[in-house]
């Protein structure tokens, strides 16, 4: 999970090419009465706040593009270390079924945060087994800084991503133009300190400290989900995703990947759980195979939401075990 801070994009410095079309300007009538003088004048200044508004989507401020290179960095940095694997995983060997089944019971029944009051508090515990029961309809927004070359290919990654979720579990994923109950929010530097009263719209009652952990999102947390149930049910209702849009391709995929799949059930992360993405080593970027075990483990219907370890284990070894074919 993930958090940052935000800055006011900086204007266009530089003056346009002499055959750059120029901005158009409502004229002020003449002689006409007040009311329409002053309607003339808001529309000239809507236009000015549009166009200023385009000139900061095309320019960066130095603060998005400070993280741009800071991450683009840290992806060259992790693919020379042989991480950032785009493969499915069988390189790594056999998956058995007691590692399987070790591995769904610490990223599915377990918690990487708990609440202490309104604060979240780092600490693995233990945790019921939670999905959703309704359709996900994984709605995509983008801060008014992402450009539309960027939004085209984002919501591409999300759209193939949703597909692939809806297959390996049997749930219905899909994306939808508005209305959604997952919301996936692609944003900047320059968006991030405004996103407060959005997250409030999307999540009614969201704990302040969620949304201050967005706000607040240090530059190591490349993105963050967080879902939410009614009451204490164990059945999500609710999600939001939030990912910087200043990371390069594959680390932008990398979090497509893991958020979205978590935010179907995998809550936690391992560091025994390999080949996976539910591991901070960062040796995958894309859902391996064994990360679709665990999600078909987690919506086969053997199972149901609220059940805790002791009574989930031997359903879902047993369910490991016909997916592996009986590997031991």
């Amino acid at each position: 999970m993930a958090a940052l801070a935000a800055c006011a994009p900086a204007g266009d410095p530089r003056p346009a090419p002499a055959d750059a079309p120029q901005e158009a300007v409502v004229p002020r009538p003449s002689g006409a009465p007040e009311s329409v003088r002053q309607a003339a004048l808001r529309r000239e200044r809507a236009e000015e706040a549009r166009l200023a508004q385009e000139r900061a989507a095309r320019e960066p401020s130095p603060a998005s593009a400070t993280m741009r290179d800071y991450l683009a960095g840290t992806q060259d940095a992790l693919i020379a270390k042989g991480r950032m694997k785009r493969d499915d995983g069988s390189s790594a060997g056999p998956i058995t079924v007691a590692a399987l089944t070790d591995d769904f019971v610490a990223i599915a029944l377990r918690d990487e945060y708990e609440r202490n009051g309104a604060a979240l508090v780092r600490g693995v515990h233990d945790a019921p087994l939670r999905r959703w029961a309704a359709p996900v309809r994984m709605q995509v927004e983008f801060g008014p800084s992402v450009d539309a070359g960027s939004r085209v290919r984002h919501r591409a990654d999300i759209a193939a991503f949703a597909a692939r979720l809806s297959a390996v579990t049997g749930h219905p994923v899909s994306l939808t133009g508005s209305g959604g109950n997952f919301v996936v929010l692609v944003v900047s530097e320059d968006d991030r300190a405004a996103v407060g009263p959005r997250l409030s719209q999307l999540v009614p009652g969201i704990p302040a400290t969620d949304v201050q952990a967005v706000v607040d999102m240090r530059p190591q947390n490349f993105c963050t989900v967080f879902a939410y149930s009614a009451g204490s049910s164990p059945v999500y209702s609710r999600a939001v995703a939030v990912i910087r849009s200043e990371l390069p391709h594959r680390m932008f995929q990398s979090c497509v990947h893991e958020e979205l799949a978590q935010g179907m059930g995998l809550a936690n992360d391992s560091p025994a759980a390999r080949p996976s993405i539910f591991n901070d080593d960062e040796e995958y970027a894309l859902l391996t195979r064994h990360d679709e075990l665990l999600l078909r483990i987690l919506y086969d219907p053997r199972l149901t939401p609220g059940m805790r370890e002791a009574e989930a284990r031997p359903i879902v070894q047993t369910i490991a075990t016909e997916l592996l074919g009986g590997n031991s």
